[in-house]
């Protein structure tokens, strides 16, 4: 079989040294969702002023190896980052503009939690320069919300929801579907109704039992039915075919937004650009090295006080991972990747990249699509994800 020709297709950059992205982890939650594999801890009382201290060390010894960066985003996740004081996250994204130059317009997003509480300072929070919020909503029956562990009732949550539009310019919620004995016609219902609330950005799980939860605990009892894997893949086309006819396609395997309100902040880690990260457990991809921080958060802010970092590992990563991430990231984008653009980019050239053989054969079989050097999987591949990137990635 003939190679694809050298000259790559024109497309999206993934990335490149000078910009970057910053990631800053708060790990404390009021509860422990059943779902959640997340770094995420309840502790009875948190000690703010030792925390933003902490964290603001942390992110300096961060702006130290990457000076004269420009940040196009800056991403508050959790846990609940909606508990962090409003007065933490201006101390931290004043000191992130001390380090770097901020992009015209950089993105900085805070999840949040719709419970009232946290919604009466979501004026505060966006003050602070927060001008995207992240709600997690999760479903919108209070049944589900019940089973899923969900502090709100629906009430509640929209009330949250409202509050947010209100507050932030950039508004995205999660929901969580192909939950047990979810009906097509149910969700298609629960969906429509979430698109009807004009956010321009959806994050939209299927539930998954993941290891060390507590559904993986009460399933491994016998307390949790196993999920229909057929009815999950039917959801999982209404869900593509029903945000698409409503203006919100998918731009990547779980994510639907308005064209240009894609999470700019998540496209950097999908096309593979450089992201630091701060706070307990925090990964990082910068100057070719892995970072990870220390999780458990007593642990991190004892090696913070110690050292100016909580830093608990940072290895180089060869040429070959590198691309191989950069493959396993940027084909969960509708836009998929330009293998000529991460030949370049690490030295591993594009013919060994991918076993060339199976992109033709799958190409055949409509499950992806291959213009020279750019492959990007089709409605049909992107729901045999998994197992089409163990068949085409040649390296790893």
């Amino acid at each position: 079989m003939p190679l694809p020709s050298a000259q790559p297709t024109p497309g999206p950059s993934l990335g490149r040294e000078g910009s970057f992205a910053l990631y800053i982890h708060w790990p404390f939650c009021v509860s422990k969702c059943p779902y959640c594999d997340f770094n995420s801890h309840v502790r009875e009382s948190v000690d703010q002023s030792a925390w933003r201290t902490a964290l603001l060390t942390d992110l300096a010894y961060e702006a130290a190896l990457l000076p004269g960066r420009t940040l196009t985003s800056i991403f508050f996740g959790g846990g609940t980052p909606s508990l962090m004081p409003p007065e933490t996250v201006a101390a931290l994204i004043d000191a992130a503009a001390g380090h770097w130059q901020f992009a015209p317009d950089i993105e900085i997003t805070l999840e949040a939690n719709p419970n009232s509480i946290e919604a009466t300072r979501f004026g505060d929070i966006a003050a602070a320069g927060v001008n995207r919020v992240s709600l997690g909503l999760q479903a919108l029956d209070n049944d589900a919300l019940r089973y899923l562990g969900r502090a709100h009732d629906i009430t509640e949550g929209l009330a949250g929801l409202d509050t947010a539009q209100r507050a932030f310019k950039r508004v995205s919620f999660d929901l969580i579907y192909a939950r047990p004995d979810q009906s097509p016609e149910s969700w298609e219902a629960e969906l429509a109704r979430a698109l009807s609330f004009g956010t321009e950005h959806l994050s939209l799980y299927q539930l998954t039992i993941e290891p060390g939860t507590q559904f993986a605990a009460r399933q491994a009892k016998g307390d949790l039915p196993t999920l229909d894997t057929d009815r999950a893949a039917l959801l999982f086309e209404q869900t593509r075919a029903q945000t698409a006819a409503a203006g919100i396609p998918a731009y990547e395997i779980s994510n639907h937004a308005r064209p240009g309100a894609e999470s700019r902040h998540n496209l950097t880690y999908w096309r593979y650009g450089d992201y630091a990260g701060i706070g307990p457990g925090a990964h990082g991809r910068r100057n070719r090295l892995a970072t990870v921080r220390r999780k458990k958060p007593e642990n991190w802010i004892t090696r913070v006080t110690a050292n100016g970092h909580g830093m608990e590992s940072e290895d180089d990563l060869s040429p070959e991972m590198r691309a191989q991430e950069a493959l396993l990231m940027g084909l969960r984008l509708a836009e998929g990747v330009d293998v000529a653009d991460i030949a370049e980019r690490t030295g591993v050239a594009a013919e060994d990249l991918l076993h060339w053989p199976k992109v033709e054969s799958l190409e055949g079989h409509s499950l992806l699509t291959h213009d020279g050097y750019r492959i990007a999987l089709t409605e049909a591949g992107m729901l045999l994800l998994d197992a089409i990137l163990a068949e085409i990635v040649a390296i790893g």
